[in-house]
């Protein structure tokens, strides 16, 4: 017997990617670098269709050709590692598959090195954490077009579905799947970090208690915000301790990360896309892990917070549409990120499309992107969701809210990082003359970089000698 698909690395999320496929019927040869591992994995899914391995070449010769090897293991150094220990036993034509959270640069390097070896790619976004890994993930493959055909009848099968749909398909060539993995993960830090914001606004501002909050984060689900978050946010808050109190006032403030968000940032600074609120929502962790530093500078400033007066069920209905409104902000400067992105690298990404594979198994998943799916249905050259009509009507009708909120926080004195951002970018957006003028002429001034007129074609600059002590000359234009 031959197994269909080969997996490397037995920790939970490869395990019950496994355990997955092997509820689908599909055979599964198995490997770890830590035989102990792969001897209890073997024990505990005994009788199923699993074949254990002791090393790469009886890996590689247990599955049937062309043969598929997904590797579930850290990103970096490792993945390359293993790839240099399978090539051997390989044949022309056999698939390897990474499936962590690489950076897609990576994975473009790794596209390139196989395929000219005769061998095939995949890097693959796996979304969805321990559970959907079981259950059933929104998978974003991307790398050797030709290995899909190969890949998706296991792929499709293994993934969460959405009204008879699967979310997975192809997303595009080389690193597409893990840049829009990347952007999946900077936008959960963004929905992370507005959810936040809201809880402390209540907490703070409002007075709350946890058992309030929670009520109003499962009313609030049953509304354009229903979304796994806000689910897991209501259940969360209403945990409570051994003691009887609530579990979520005594986890320490301090947020980790494992890196994706903040390559979403650099990758916004390289494309020069703007993504001001995941950006945000990445300093806000960063900010967060400064605890003992933050300690001692709230003894030296003693700041107080200043209670809402007020109509609080109306702010709350106020805070309930500035977050949806920042929502859709995030989503929109993630999705012109990988329009960026895609003209960059020449990728040809269906936009609706990855909506859908992000409607079930992922952590966004939510009924928000079925809206996202219809905006690029209406239609698929949309610059920006801001401009869609259904997004328009919403902002439009939520933006007075949005100001209340932010102007609230501001009195209040709680910060609102990613929600005062969103608003920001919003505003710049639909500002048709910015300062920039005056900026350029500050750049111009000190630095003889040029500008162009209003009352000339765009293309063509010009140098002016501000105090009449320097010359004609101009620096070179260029973009960095």
């Amino acid at each position: 017997m031959l197994a269909d698909i080969g997996m490397v690395g037995l920790a939970v999320m490869g395990s019950n990617l496994v355990k997955n496929m092997l509820s689908k019927g599909f055979t599964v040869a198995v490997y770890n670098r830590e035989p102990e591992m792969t001897e209890k994995f073997l024990k505990e899914n005994e009788g199923k269709k699993v074949i254990g391995t002791q090393n790469y070449e009886e890996l590689v010769k247990s599955i049937a050709k062309p043969r598929k090897i997904m590797m579930m293991i850290r990103a970096g150094k490792p993945v390359d590692e293993v790839i240099e220990q399978l090539v051997p036993y390989l044949e022309a034509g056999d698939i390897i598959i990474d499936g962590g959270n690489s950076h897609y640069p990576d994975t473009m390097r790794r596209t390139a090195y196989l395929e000219s070896k005769g061998f095939r790619y995949i890097g693959t976004g796996v979304s969805g954490g321990e559970e959907g890994a079981l259950k059933g993930p929104s998978l974003m493959p991307g790398g050797s077009p030709s290995a899909w055909e190969a890949v998706r009848p296991v792929f499709q099968s293994i993934c969460a579905h959405v009204d008879g749909n699967p979310c997975c398909e192809w997303v595009g060539e080389n690193g597409a799947g893990h840049f829009v993995k990347m952007v999946h993960n900077g936008i959960e830090y963004g929905d992370m970090q507005l959810i936040s914001e809201c809880y402390q606004l209540m907490r703070d501002c409002l007075g709350l208690s946890d058992g309030e909050m929670s009520g109003i984060f499962k009313r609030w689900n049953k509304t354009e915000l229903d979304s796994y978050l806000i689910e897991i946010t209501g259940n969360i808050l209403a945990k409570a301790d051994e003691d009887g109190m609530p579990l979520v006032e005594k986890i320490l403030d301090t947020a980790g990360q494992k890196g994706t968000g903040k390559w979403t940032g650099i990758s916004s600074l390289e494309e020069g896309v703007p993504l001001t609120l995941i950006c945000e929502a990445v300093h806000a962790r960063c900010l967060s892990s400064m605890k003992e530093e933050r300690v001692r500078a709230s003894k030296v400033y003693a700041r107080k917070i200043t209670p809402f007066e007020g109509d609080r069920e109306a702010f709350l209905e106020d805070l309930r549409k500035a977050l949806y409104c920042a929502k859709i902000v995030s989503y929109a400067q993630g999705y012109t990120l990988m329009r960026s992105a895609a003209k960059s690298y020449g990728w040809n990404l269906n936009y609706g499309g990855i909506a859908l594979m992000w409607r079930g198994g992922c952590i966004i998943r939510s009924r928000f992107l079925g809206k996202i799916k219809e905006a690029f249905v209406r239609d698929p050259a949309l610059e920006n969701l801001l401009l869609d009509p259904y997004f328009k009507s919403t902002v439009e009708e939520g933006i007075a809210s949005w100001r209340k909120v932010v102007s609230s926080a501001v009195l209040c004195g709680v910060p609102v990082p990613a929600m005062s951002s969103a608003l920001e970018y919003f505003d710049g957006y639909t500002t048709e003359r910015l300062p920039a003028n005056l900026l350029q002429a500050q750049r111009d001034y000190f630095g003889a970089h040029t500008y162009e007129r209003v009352d000339a074609p765009r293309g063509k600059f010009f140098h002016t000698n501000w105090t009449g002590e320097g010359g004609d000359i101009a620096s070179t234009t260029y973009e960095v």
